[in-house]
């Protein structure tokens, strides 16, 4: 029988692991909310995941407007070291009631603007969390247009909203889906703050052991393949001794 020879072999091996890494890719490549799901009508925290996709520039901004069509009365952003939040309200056409009070106006725009020597660099990602609430309970989802800007004046515009039936989009916007309180997986309607945040960091925790398998699998893949280049490798040997 002819052997496969070991430089063919490397690259099948080099193909296998780009494969897997490629699979792996999507969950890392867009602007995202984390988790992405909640409970209508709660208060929850939740982190807006930006990673930085190109090798020649850095992330020195995110803008993320929230929708106006399903105000949200409270909005707060958790303080980040080398970063500047900025938060833009705008006036409601109709006041919402909150507790038993009209509100009026509601946070339509947070902007995160890097300190001078912070940036997001290749390779890398950054997570801006936010408190959000109280959520809509007559929507399934809420979606967050985000525009990511680099130090090479480049803007990546995170807008566009997926349709049903059709593929994802180039560039989806953010969106956090919604249940109802029986199938949702968020913090119950009227839990503080903390309770909120504590549900996110379990969801992240999860997110990251996910991660972590994923790898896992890719070295399996790795050490599988190297482990056939040497065997063949000593079979070629051996055969070359006997001869």
């Amino acid at each position: 029988m002819r052997s496969t020879p070991p430089r063919r072999i490397a690259g099948i091996a080099l193909a296998t692991t780009a494969g897997v890494v490629a699979l792996a890719g999507p969950a890392f490549a867009h602007v995202t909310v984390q988790p992405g799901n909640a409970q209508q009508g709660a208060y929850t925290a939740v982190d807006f995941r930006v990673p930085n996709e190109s090798d020649t520039a850095s992330t020195v901004k995110l803008e993320v407007n929230l929708p106006m069509d399903h105000p949200l009365a409270s909005v707060r952003t958790l303080p980040l070291p080398g970063w500047t939040a900025t938060l833009e309200k705008s006036k409601l056409d109709k006041p919402i009631k909150v507790h038993g009070s009209d509100v009026n106006e509601a946070v339509s725009k947070i902007t995160w603007t890097a300190d001078a020597g912070t940036k997001i660099a290749a390779g890398q990602f950054q997570e801006f969390r936010v408190s959000l609430g109280p959520l809509p309970t007559d929507t399934e989802s809420l979606t967050f247009k985000a525009l990511q800007s680099y130090d090479n004046g480049e803007v990546v515009r995170w807008i566009d909203e997926a349709k049903e039936g059709q593929p994802e989009p180039a560039k989806p916007a953010p969106v956090l889906a919604l249940a109802k309180a029986a199938a949702a997986a968020g913090a119950s309607p009227g839990a503080d703050h903390a309770d909120a945040e504590a549900t996110t960091s379990q969801a992240i925790a999860k997110s990251s052991d996910s991660t972590a398998r994923l790898l896992g699998v890719v070295g399996i893949v790795v050490g599988v393949i190297g482990a056939g280049v040497g065997l063949l490798g000593l079979r070629r040997k051996g055969d070359s001794a006997a001869s």
